[in-house]
Formats: structure tokens, sequence, C-alpha cells
């Protein structure tokens, strides 16, 4: 019987253990996912971050302000393109890819963040396309943030996208 006892105990210390292990491994990749702010519009379909999506702005596709900026710095844009890279510190910006083109969105006034477990979705954003130069150290920083050796940083003159809204799919 002790010897029964002690099979039964040791048992339970396993299954114990177990799902300890279990819930930790659970909550540890939970914790993974960033998200310092909250949309301020939601549906079933989507969730939008910053101000709701302006769908009245006009639409252009990211390739073009990637190769032809100059005409499109200081206007308002609507774009739709697949986020390759997020931030994963805070969510404060993303990498924005169509084909072979990609922009930086950084958000407006640094006043809201993305979820940083966007990577791969298509999204839509709204913001204004500035002209601006990145320093070698901003460029090496901005790599850091998004957790790789992100080859789409350079330093150099570079067009960005900073967006006052931002739509994230929910599936």
């Amino acid at each position: 019987m002790p010897n029964l006892l002690a099979r039964v105990s040791s048992l339970n210390v396993l299954i114990i253990a177990t799902a300890i292990f279990a819930v930790g491994s659970v909550a540890a990749d939970e914790s993974k996912v960033i998200r310092l702010s909250e949309p301020v519009q939601q549906t079933a379909e989507f969730e939008d971050f910053g101000a709701p999506l302006d769908e009245s702005v006009s639409k252009v596709s990211l390739q073009s302000v990637a190769t032809d900026g100059s005409s499109y710095v200081g206007k308002a844009v609507r774009i739709n393109a697949r986020v390759s890279q997020v931030c994963q510190k805070k969510g404060c910006f993303f990498i924005a890819q169509e084909g072979n083109s990609v922009v930086r969105i950084a958000f407006k006034d640094y006043s809201f963040f993305v979820p940083t477990d966007i990577s791969g979705k298509q999204v839509t954003f709204v913001g204004e396309v500035i002209s601006r130069d990145v320093s070698a150290d901003e460029a090496a920083h901005l790599a850091e943030d998004l957790g790789t050796e992100a080859q789409q940083i350079k330093p150099g003159p570079v067009y960005e996208i900073v967006a006052s809204s931002v739509r994230v799919p929910r599936s």
C-alpha cells in the first residue's frame, strides 16, 4: 500500500507540473503580443487604431508612393498593403510592403500603436506622406526595434507615411 501511495503521489506531482508548464507556456506566448493601444472602432471584421479610417481619402498604391514619393509629399493617402514587420518593442511603427516596394509607417504624434502580431496581414491605413533623412544610428535603432537585421531600413533620404489611422483585419 505505501508503494501505491508513492506512485499516486508522484503521478499527481507530474500532472500538476505538466499543467503548470502548459499554462506557463500559453501565458508566455500571449505575453509576446504587445497591445499598448485599444482600437477606436471595431467590428467583427476589423479594428481601427488611431482614428476611424477615413475612406474618403484618395486611395493610392504603396508602390506609387515608394517610387514617386515626391508627388505625394504633404498629401493624405489611403493605402492597402501587407505588413512585413512590426516594431516588437511597442508596435510604434511597421514596414508596409507591396511587391518589392517597402515603406515605413509611423503614427501621428506618436499617439497610438498597433498590436505587435500583425505581420503578414493586409492592412489599410490613412496618413500623410513625408520626406526625411534617416541617419545610420536611427536605421540601426529601427532595425533593432523590429527584432531583426532589417534590410528595409537604410540610412539616407526616404519617403515615409505618418498614419492617422490603421485598419487591421481580425482574421
